[in-house]
């Protein structure tokens, strides 16, 4: 085990899926003890169960459904380390955006990470440790056309890392983020055939990213080779924009 012969608590919000579901794996393969997130999705709940994760339903862009999930995990003990990895995409231009598109990305993508963290404070702020990892984009580092409302949540991300990172520090706990390209995950399924392939042949490594890439750069920042990190930013993206 990474920090000893005990088992972590890990909560990965959006865990039952694509990027989430393949970190929920990564620390279930090592022996932690993994609830994993998820708000509609029944059936992909049901196959993380099986992988030996405890899935709790719940809206972590809502205050009293985010009780829940740590008065469940305070049954087995503190909470160790938090992903905020639930997000959702859409592509819209700009001009078609609504008010209520804008509102719904940011409280999936940013407000969910801010309850979360404020949650699992007390815990971390106790014993000194803890490690809170966050999942932007690589279009939160660079924006991307017909995505503003995405982009912008993405670096808000970076953002909120950076300054918790400062504020955390003194308390042994850190924060970090990381940005994935683009993935092979149902996210990134609205991306056409043609612009997928130009996008990978600007790529230096030219092929697409697995979920997997992802949650090994996860488990690193989560593990005791990176205690001395924090405030940063991980990209995971095959070279884009270099």
């Amino acid at each position: 085990m990474f920090l000893g012969d005990f088992m972590r608590n890990i909560i990965v919000t959006g865990g039952t899926r694509g990027i989430g579901k393949a970190i929920t794996k990564a620390f279930l393969d090592n022996g932690d003890r993994v609830f994993a997130i998820f708000e509609k999705n029944i059936d992909k709940a049901k196959e993380t169960e099986k992988l030996g994760a405890i899935t709790i339903k719940a809206d972590v862009g809502n205050g009293e459904d985010i009780k829940k999930i740590i008065d469940e995990v305070h049954k087995y003990g503190k909470v160790d380390i938090l992903i905020n990895n639930a997000g959702i995409s859409q592509i819209k231009p700009f001009a078609d955006i609504t008010e209520d598109d804008w509102d719904r990305m940011f409280s999936v993508n940013v407000k969910s990470a801010y309850l979360m963290s404020k949650a699992v404070l007390s815990d971390m702020l106790k014993t000194k440790k803890g490690k809170i990892i966050n999942i932007s984009s690589i279009w939160g580092q660079t924006g991307a056309s017909c995505e503003v409302h995405y982009s912008a949540s993405k670096a808000a991300m970076i953002g909120f890392t950076k300054a918790l990172a400062k504020e955390l520090g003194l308390s042994g706990i850190t924060v970090n983020s990381i940005a994935p390209g683009v993935i092979d995950t149902d996210m990134n399924k609205e991306i056409d055939e043609e612009s997928l392939k130009e996008i990978v042949e600007e790529m230096p490594i030219t092929r697409v990213g697995t979920p997997k890439e992802v949650a090994e750069s996860v488990m690193f920042l989560a593990s005791e080779k990176a205690n001395y990190i924090t405030g940063q930013v991980i990209s995971v993206n095959g070279g884009m924009y270099i």
